[in-house]
């Protein structure tokens, strides 16, 4: 949540899904203050989420492009878009849809167990503490319980 849990990231990468690669162009299309932009860039470089292409050698720019890291952030954008479609879209509907290319349908996303291909929701589904959980936490009884299920 550290990286992506600001205001600005989420609607970066999503400019870059639509195709959106120059500095300019994210300013103009999301009407951020360009020195928070440079800011957003430069984590999502360091990150592995972008990465900086020259296209220019005087003065050097350059485009962001999405690395295999960033395009994997889709589908928790398309997990927002459901939610935002299903409580905040007002009459006319969701304001963007999502076109299936392998099935050519309209749809939208959904989270399926990807073992048994069924919906994964709140009521289904608990966490449990990974392999990689920190050990000083796990030996919390506080934290124990919260993974008790």
């Amino acid at each position: 949540m550290d990286l992506l849990g600001d205001w600005w990231t989420p609607l970066v990468l999503r400019e870059a899904f639509y195709g959106i690669q120059r500095f300019d162009a994210f300013q103009e299309a999301l009407g951020i203050a360009r020195n928070t932009l440079t800011d957003r860039l430069r984590r999502l470089v360091t990150e592995g989420l972008l990465e900086k292409r020259p296209y220019q050698t005087e003065p050097v720019r350059y485009d962001y492009v999405l690395t295999e890291k960033g395009r994997d952030f889709f589908t928790v954008l398309l997990a927002m878009n459901r939610w935002g479609d299903r409580w905040l879209a007002g009459e006319q509907g969701p304001p963007v849809v999502f076109r299936h290319d392998a099935c050519g349908h309209e749809s939208r996303p959904e989270v399926v167990c990807a073992d048994c291909g069924e919906p994964m929701t709140a009521a289904n589904t608990h966490a449990r503490m990974g392999p990689g959980y920190p050990t000083k936490l796990a030996e919390r009884p506080d934290v124990r319980e919260r993974f008790a299920r």
